[in-house]
């Protein structure tokens, strides 16, 4: 059984869809399970959607349009008639979500973004499969809602790994071609719950170690897994292979290529991570597996921006000390604040973390009433695996350095 994983920008409209028969007709397709994300940028318009929802109803029906034109245009450019069977399907999703919408009576946030944030997955899929159905690759469309099962920690649930196998084992035939959603799940109680932003690699692992896949491949717009994003960090190069170890270091500090939780299930069973490119599907790509460091040995950068930075000290200059940093943790942790890089002295502790839930201002409120609080907003916290004096020295060229952090193999920098 293989894995196959292709995100958004390989689906990003006709073409795209037609590129990925391409690649399976190139390197086959048998015993082949495809996990697809929701295509193009349709996440980002659907979380306009959630948006309008909150804040201001009446935008909902145009912005809900935008996103029906967007996949009709796709499907009929595939399809050509209208009269299709896919056409049905794509009105019928619609449905459900404008049902959802009119209905809903949760003023959870978390919970009505989970509802609604999986119809880009639901219909990207729904509208592959029939393409693939037209040009011979007879396949079964899975709603992954019925296979990974999750608790109810909405936006970034946590799998229930017993009862997700036991499904898996029983519901997917190994010997046909399946094609499913990656990023949802649902709860005990069969709402949508999501696994995090870019989870569809996730859930390609997930369902690798349940199946006891002989591979997973992600399917990517680069050439594989290089060392620096090239948005960011010109002359980059590609890594041929990679330690399972290595790419969890990579991937914990937030390089984007693999999601942080994908290697953790591959790791256990060993089954080997291929990154390869969706444009060159021939070419070799980079390998994650069982083996030691990376080759080429190279210093690796990773940048994540738009962080914050707070750095706090008592109100009376005392000692920070275990029970102080224990408060800030158990607050980050209630905020559901992501830390990236912590630092500590006698009287001072910095913290840079993601506010993906624009939860900074209250969590401000609750720090200040105990401690000196200094915070910088939109700052980029800059990550380098086996950094050398060269590399250091050119990251830092031109930047203002807010906190500093060096290990044997890690450097990381805080900058504006």
């Amino acid at each position: 059984m293989k894995v196959f994983k292709f995100g958004g920008a390989s689906v990003k409209d006709a073409n795209g869809v037609k590129n990925l028969v391409s690649v399976l007709q190139q390197v086959g397709y048998n015993n082949t399970l495809i996990v697809v994300s929701a295509m193009g940028k349709m996440t980002n318009a659907l979380e306009a959607i959630i948006g309008c929802y909150f804040e201001d109803k009446p935008k909902i029906n145009e912005t809900l349009l935008t996103v029906e034109d967007f996949h009709y245009n796709i499907a009929l450019e595939l399809f050509k008639s209208k009269n299709h069977y896919v056409f049905a399907q794509i009105t019928l999703l619609f449905d459900e979500l404008k049902n959802f919408l009119h209905s809903n009576k949760s003023p959870d946030y978390n919970f009505v973004y989970d509802q609604v944030i999986g119809y880009g997955e639901l219909i990207s899929t729904t509208i592959i499969s029939q393409y693939l159905n037209q040009e011979g690759l007879n396949n079964q469309w899975i709603d992954v809602r019925q296979l990974i099962k999750t608790d109810d920690y909405y936006r970034r649930a946590t799998v229930n790994w017993d009862n997700t196998q036991q499904i898996v084992t029983q519901s997917i035939d190994i010997n046909t071609l399946n094609i499913t959603q990656g990023f949802i799940a649902s709860d005990k109680n069969n709402f949508t719950t999501t696994l995090g932003r870019e989870g569809s690699d996730y859930t390609a692992a997930i369902l690798a170690y349940c199946l006891n896949a002989d591979s997973v491949t992600i399917w990517k717009d680069v050439p594989g897994v290089l060392n620096a994003d090239p948005r960011y960090f010109k002359d980059t190069q590609l890594l041929h292979s990679i330690s399972y170890t290595e790419a969890i270091e990579l991937a914990f500090y937030g390089a984007s290529v693999i999601h942080p939780k994908t290697l953790q299930p591959l790791q256990r069973k060993e089954i080997p991570l291929y990154v390869k490119s969706f444009l060159e599907p021939l070419s070799q790509g980079t390998v994650v597996n069982k083996t030691e460091g990376i080759v080429p040995k190279t210093p690796c950068f990773i940048v994540k921006q738009n962080q914050v930075l707070l750095s706090l000290s008592t109100l009376d200059f005392s000692y920070v000390v275990e029970d102080n940093i224990s408060e800030i943790f158990n607050l980050l942790s209630q905020y559901k604040m992501k830390v990236d890089v912590i630092q500590n002295s006698a009287i001072s502790f910095s913290v840079c973390f993601d506010n993906n839930f624009n939860n900074l201002e209250p969590l401000l409120l609750h720090l200040k009433a105990k401690f000196k609080v200094t915070c910088h907003e939109g700052v980029a916290l800059y990550t380098i695996r086996h950094y050398d004096s060269k590399s250091v020295a050119n990251l830092e060229q031109g930047k203002t350095v807010l906190l500093k952090q060096m290990f044997q193999e890690t450097l990381q920098i805080v900058t504006k």
